[in-house]
């Protein structure tokens, strides 16, 4: 080999390892659930545990959460590139924060109907959404479904209702021990929490806000506008990681919880994989979900929620149905075909 030639092929050789590291590089994501780690958090951590993010070439690091607010602000300071929050809880923040340089994003709609509902236990009496009027109810105050209720209270004349705030969990124990009439939660988080204390399902009358006139949209993944700006192809990549887990998550639950005991030794298996498989059936493959297509949004639906919202929370400026959501990185139609058949 002469030493022209020599040169000529370390140089070459040298553009390869350097093209090839660059495409073997891997974006760095950190993402925020909404809450702990429980069987919900499977639709993320089952991905990741398969090794579907890194074949996007994705390091995806998924922290629990303190409730949907918490979410929203952190992706909007930076501190997380995406994360799972309630729309509601979105649509507040635009509203409330017209001036924010960063606002994250809805890029994909998970929850398509709202999982709150209102609780109580039948020995109080109560047995229909009328008979909540005048009576004492109870919920965190940055509860999803405490504080869409005047929604729920418009869409059926319920009035004087009185509240009770108190720490997440102490609420179905006050609601136990009659403290308070009735509670509001996600119906699957608080209808196994009451469970865990004694209560049988068959003794708790539930009351699912898309059962009673509220359309409300529930949890979507968000992005940060950095993100959105600077890498909307790794958000492209993670949509589709997501959706292939979701495939995996919705035909085998029981298999998908232990991606969840895997990241939490504690968790009860059981009990969390029956929260799984309710969140899966009341929420996520939902008649609404089968309708509008999984990951999407019907553009009216979402313009009165943005108007509901505006009204409910009392929001400093009315939000912008447009600003909160895009479609732009949503997978193919045969990704997002997850839902298994009813």
């Amino acid at each position: 080999m002469t030493k022209r030639t020599f040169i000529k092929t370390a140089a070459a050789l040298a553009m390869a390892v350097t093209f090839s590291g660059v495409h073997a590089q891997t974006t760095p994501i950190k993402f925020q659930l909404d809450w702990r780690f429980e069987g919900p958090a499977a639709l993320f951590l089952t991905p990741a545990a398969k090794g579907y993010f890194k074949d996007k070439k994705l390091d995806v690091a998924i922290d629990a959460g303190n409730g949907s607010g918490g979410t929203v602000t952190r992706v909007a300071s930076g501190a997380y590139d995406m994360g799972f929050a309630d729309l509601a809880a979105l649509m507040e923040f635009h509203a409330n924060n017209p001036d924010a340089p960063n606002k994250p994003v809805a890029v994909m709609m998970v929850y398509n109907d709202t999982p709150a509902s209102v609780m109580s236990l039948k020995k109080s009496g109560i047995k229909t959404v009328a008979d909540l009027s005048g009576k004492k109810l109870g919920a965190p105050v940055f509860d999803a479904g405490r504080r869409a209720f005047p929604i729920f209270a418009k869409a059926n004349n319920i009035t004087g209702v009185q509240w009770t705030a108190m720490d997440p969990p102490l609420r179905e124990t006050m609601l136990v021990r009659g403290d308070i009439d009735a509670i509001t939660g996600f119906t699957f988080t608080s209808l196994l929490n009451l469970e865990a204390r004694g209560i049988k399902a068959e003794d708790v009358t539930v009351m699912p806000y898309p059962d009673n006139g509220v359309k409300l949209y529930g949890n979507a993944i968000i992005a940060s506008p950095k993100m959105i700006k600077e890498n909307p192809e790794a958000i492209k990549a993670f949509l589709s990681a997501f959706a292939k887990g979701m495939k995996d998550v919705m035909g085998n639950p029981a298999a998908a919880i232990g991606d969840v005991k895997a990241r939490d030794g504690i968790v009860n298996v059981e009990l969390e994989t029956r929260r799984l498989k309710l969140a899966i059936d009341t929420v996520i493959n939902s008649p609404n979900a089968r309708a509008e297509g999984f990951g999407k949004v019907n553009g009216p639906r979402l313009s009165l929620m943005a108007s509901q919202v505006s009204d409910a929370f009392n929001t400093k400026t009315r939000v912008n149905p447009d600003a909160v959501w895009t479609a732009a990185y949503l997978p193919t139609a045969t990704e997002l075909n997850v839902l298994p058949k009813k």
